[in-house]
């Protein structure tokens, strides 16, 4: 388990800063909404007469003056984007690092298996994953209970669980990139925000309804999530088979790559 800790270590820092910043953004988010809930009838009444606006984020199908409506679009927006920016950076810096900071010289004559390498690679990438959302959490759900308001704990950890799953899903597709590549920040970004898009023009028009099999965000729809307390089993488990072919692409890649 030497490159897991390692990986663990390396990555301690940014993954701190993170957790310390989204954690941050969520609390404020949720501290606000007492001093905001009196204003949220007009804010409702604004927002139905955007049309398809309202529609691309859910908005039309939820109240603002219910905390766990207002929990579902404003704070699921937060760890939704920066959840998956998150995951898609340290999902594509995983293998693609080692040729990059020219370690992989180093690392791949000593007497471990690549297949080793690149599953105790992968078992970090997972654990970064569920600590940040964890810590995370624990920060939401202990500054929910500072303000008092009624909420429903089970729908708030089903939307955490959700967003944990979308970030596990594309931390491994950017980690299938990354055995092709040797520097992917950019295509991590770009992957993780294209699919928060996609899922927006899913939202817009029954036309593209069908992009939803494509994007992990139709499965942490916060409308649907609070309605049918349960969240969406077709769309998680295409989700699911996109991640596992990207893993097993990464351990073929890495396994028959020459390095540079």
């Amino acid at each position: 388990m030497t490159i897991f800790f390692h990986e663990l270590k390396r990555s301690r820092i940014s993954l701190l800063i993170w957790t310390a910043v989204l954690a941050f953004m969520m609390g404020i988010t949720v501290l606000i909404f007492p001093q905001m809930k009196p204003q949220m009838s007009q804010m409702e009444n604004m927002m139905s007469d955007m049309g398809s606006f309202s529609a691309a984020f859910g908005m039309d199908k939820m109240s603002f003056g219910r905390f766990t409506d207002y929990f579902a679009i404003e704070c699921g927006n937060i760890l939704g984007i920066g959840g998956a920016i998150f995951s898609a950076i340290f999902g594509v810096n995983m293998l693609s690092n080692e040729e990059k900071e020219h370690t992989a010289e180093f690392l791949y004559v000593h007497p471990v298996s690549r297949f080793r390498i690149v599953t105790e690679k992968l078992a970090a990438l997972v654990a970064q994953v569920v600590v940040f959302n964890t810590a995370v959490a624990a920060i939401s759900l202990v500054t929910v209970a500072s303000i008092g308001e009624d909420s429903d704990i089970s729908v708030l950890l089903l939307l955490f669980l959700a967003y944990m799953l979308l970030e596990l899903e594309i931390a491994m597709i950017c980690f299938g990139i990354s055995a092709f590549l040797q520097s992917g920040i950019g295509v991590g970004i770009g992957t993780s925000i294209g699919m928060y898009f996609l899922n927006i023009i899913a939202n817009i028009t029954e036309d593209a309804k069908f992009l939803k099999y494509i994007t992990p965000f139709a499965y942490t729809e916060g409308a649907d999530i609070i309605k049918n307390h349960t969240i969406s089993a077709t769309y998680l488990l295409i989700g699911m088979c996109m991640a596992l072919v990207a893993v097993v692409i990464a351990f073929y890649r890495i396994q028959t790559k020459d390095l540079k």
